[in-house]
């Protein structure tokens, strides 16, 4: 039996950031920022994780999208989003974030979510 296909949030968009190791406060509090924006502006957040053990420069920040189409209006609503803007000012001021990639990644609903037994 095949798990049900649903198109709630069949694209995601995965953030890797390499960050200043020595300025992860700062970046935990952009994250923060964040999860008070994208939902409001349209995106499922998934999470935005901060390095703990192995690589201290790395971070990543994942969000959900039915459609690229929706990708897109969100970026729209994000980029009129007075605090939006301010969040991605505080980085660029800061300068936190050394570098920033994005992939979109599809979901295989049968490997998705799916708890120890």
């Amino acid at each position: 039996m095949t798990a049900p296909t649903t198109t709630a949030n069949a694209l995601t968009c995965f953030i890797r950031y390499e960050i200043d190791p020595f300025q992860r406060d700062a970046f935990a509090e952009y994250a923060r920022a964040w999860g008070r924006v994208i939902p409001r502006c349209g995106g499922h957040l998934v999470g935005y994780f901060l390095p703990h053990e192995g690589s201290n420069f790395e971070a990543w920040g994942l969000i959900a999208f039915a459609s690229l189409a929706d990708y897109e209006a969100y970026r729209m609503r994000l980029k009129a989003d007075p605090e939006a803007r301010g969040n991605f000012e505080f980085a660029r001021r800061e300068r936190f974030i050394l570098k920033e990639e994005r992939r979109f990644c599809e979901v295989v609903q049968e490997a998705f979510e799916r708890p120890a037994s």
